[in-house]
């Protein structure tokens, strides 16, 4: 059984408010904008997200990088998971990302987190997406339960959550 409903049309471009900036489906062919962007901020992303998900690494190459996206375009495809680029304008960076996983813990029907750059933290555009995702998951999406992690929970909570079956 899927996660999310055989008619389910994922969003292909999500404007976010009050910026230059837009969500889109990642590619392996962003690898040249994502590298630089998880490189640039890897010390402060596995703050966030190396407990849970071992990422990301200090030696990851450029070709891991590659595969990983590959990966995440295949999933998306595949409505598995969803990671979003956040890119500007004429998307020549990536500035964050946005994930939509199908839960690993009990209690949601859709895990949902997201990251900006360290050059973003604490500005009108971190602050933009933090509004953005929860409505736009809210309103986009087929959840009824979705979860914000590292944000209406903890990471240490959720990593604490019985595994979904």
């Amino acid at each position: 059984m899927s996660w999310l409903p055989d008619d389910f049309v994922h969003p292909v471009y999500v404007p976010v408010p009050s910026t230059a900036l837009h969500l889109r489906p990642i590619r392996e062919a962003d690898t040249a904008l994502d590298y630089p962007a998880v490189m640039g901020s890897r010390e402060r992303l596995w703050e966030i997200f190396g407990p849970a998900w071992a990422w990301p690494k200090e030696t990851m190459t450029y070709e891991e990088d590659r595969i990983d996206l590959l990966r995440h375009e295949k999933e998306i495809a595949a409505h598995q998971s969803f990671n979003y680029a956040l890119l500007d304008e004429e998307e020549t960076a990536i500035l964050g990302c946005v994930y939509i996983d199908p839960p690993e813990r009990t209690g949601s029907d859709g895990e949902v987190s997201w990251w900006v750059v360290d050059d973003l933290v604490g500005g009108e555009a971190e602050r933009a997406l933090d509004a953005l995702v929860p409505q736009w998951i809210a309103a986009d999406w087929p959840f009824q339960q979705p979860r914000h992690l590292g944000r209406d929970i903890t990471w240490q909570d959720w990593l604490a959550l019985p595994r979904a079956s």
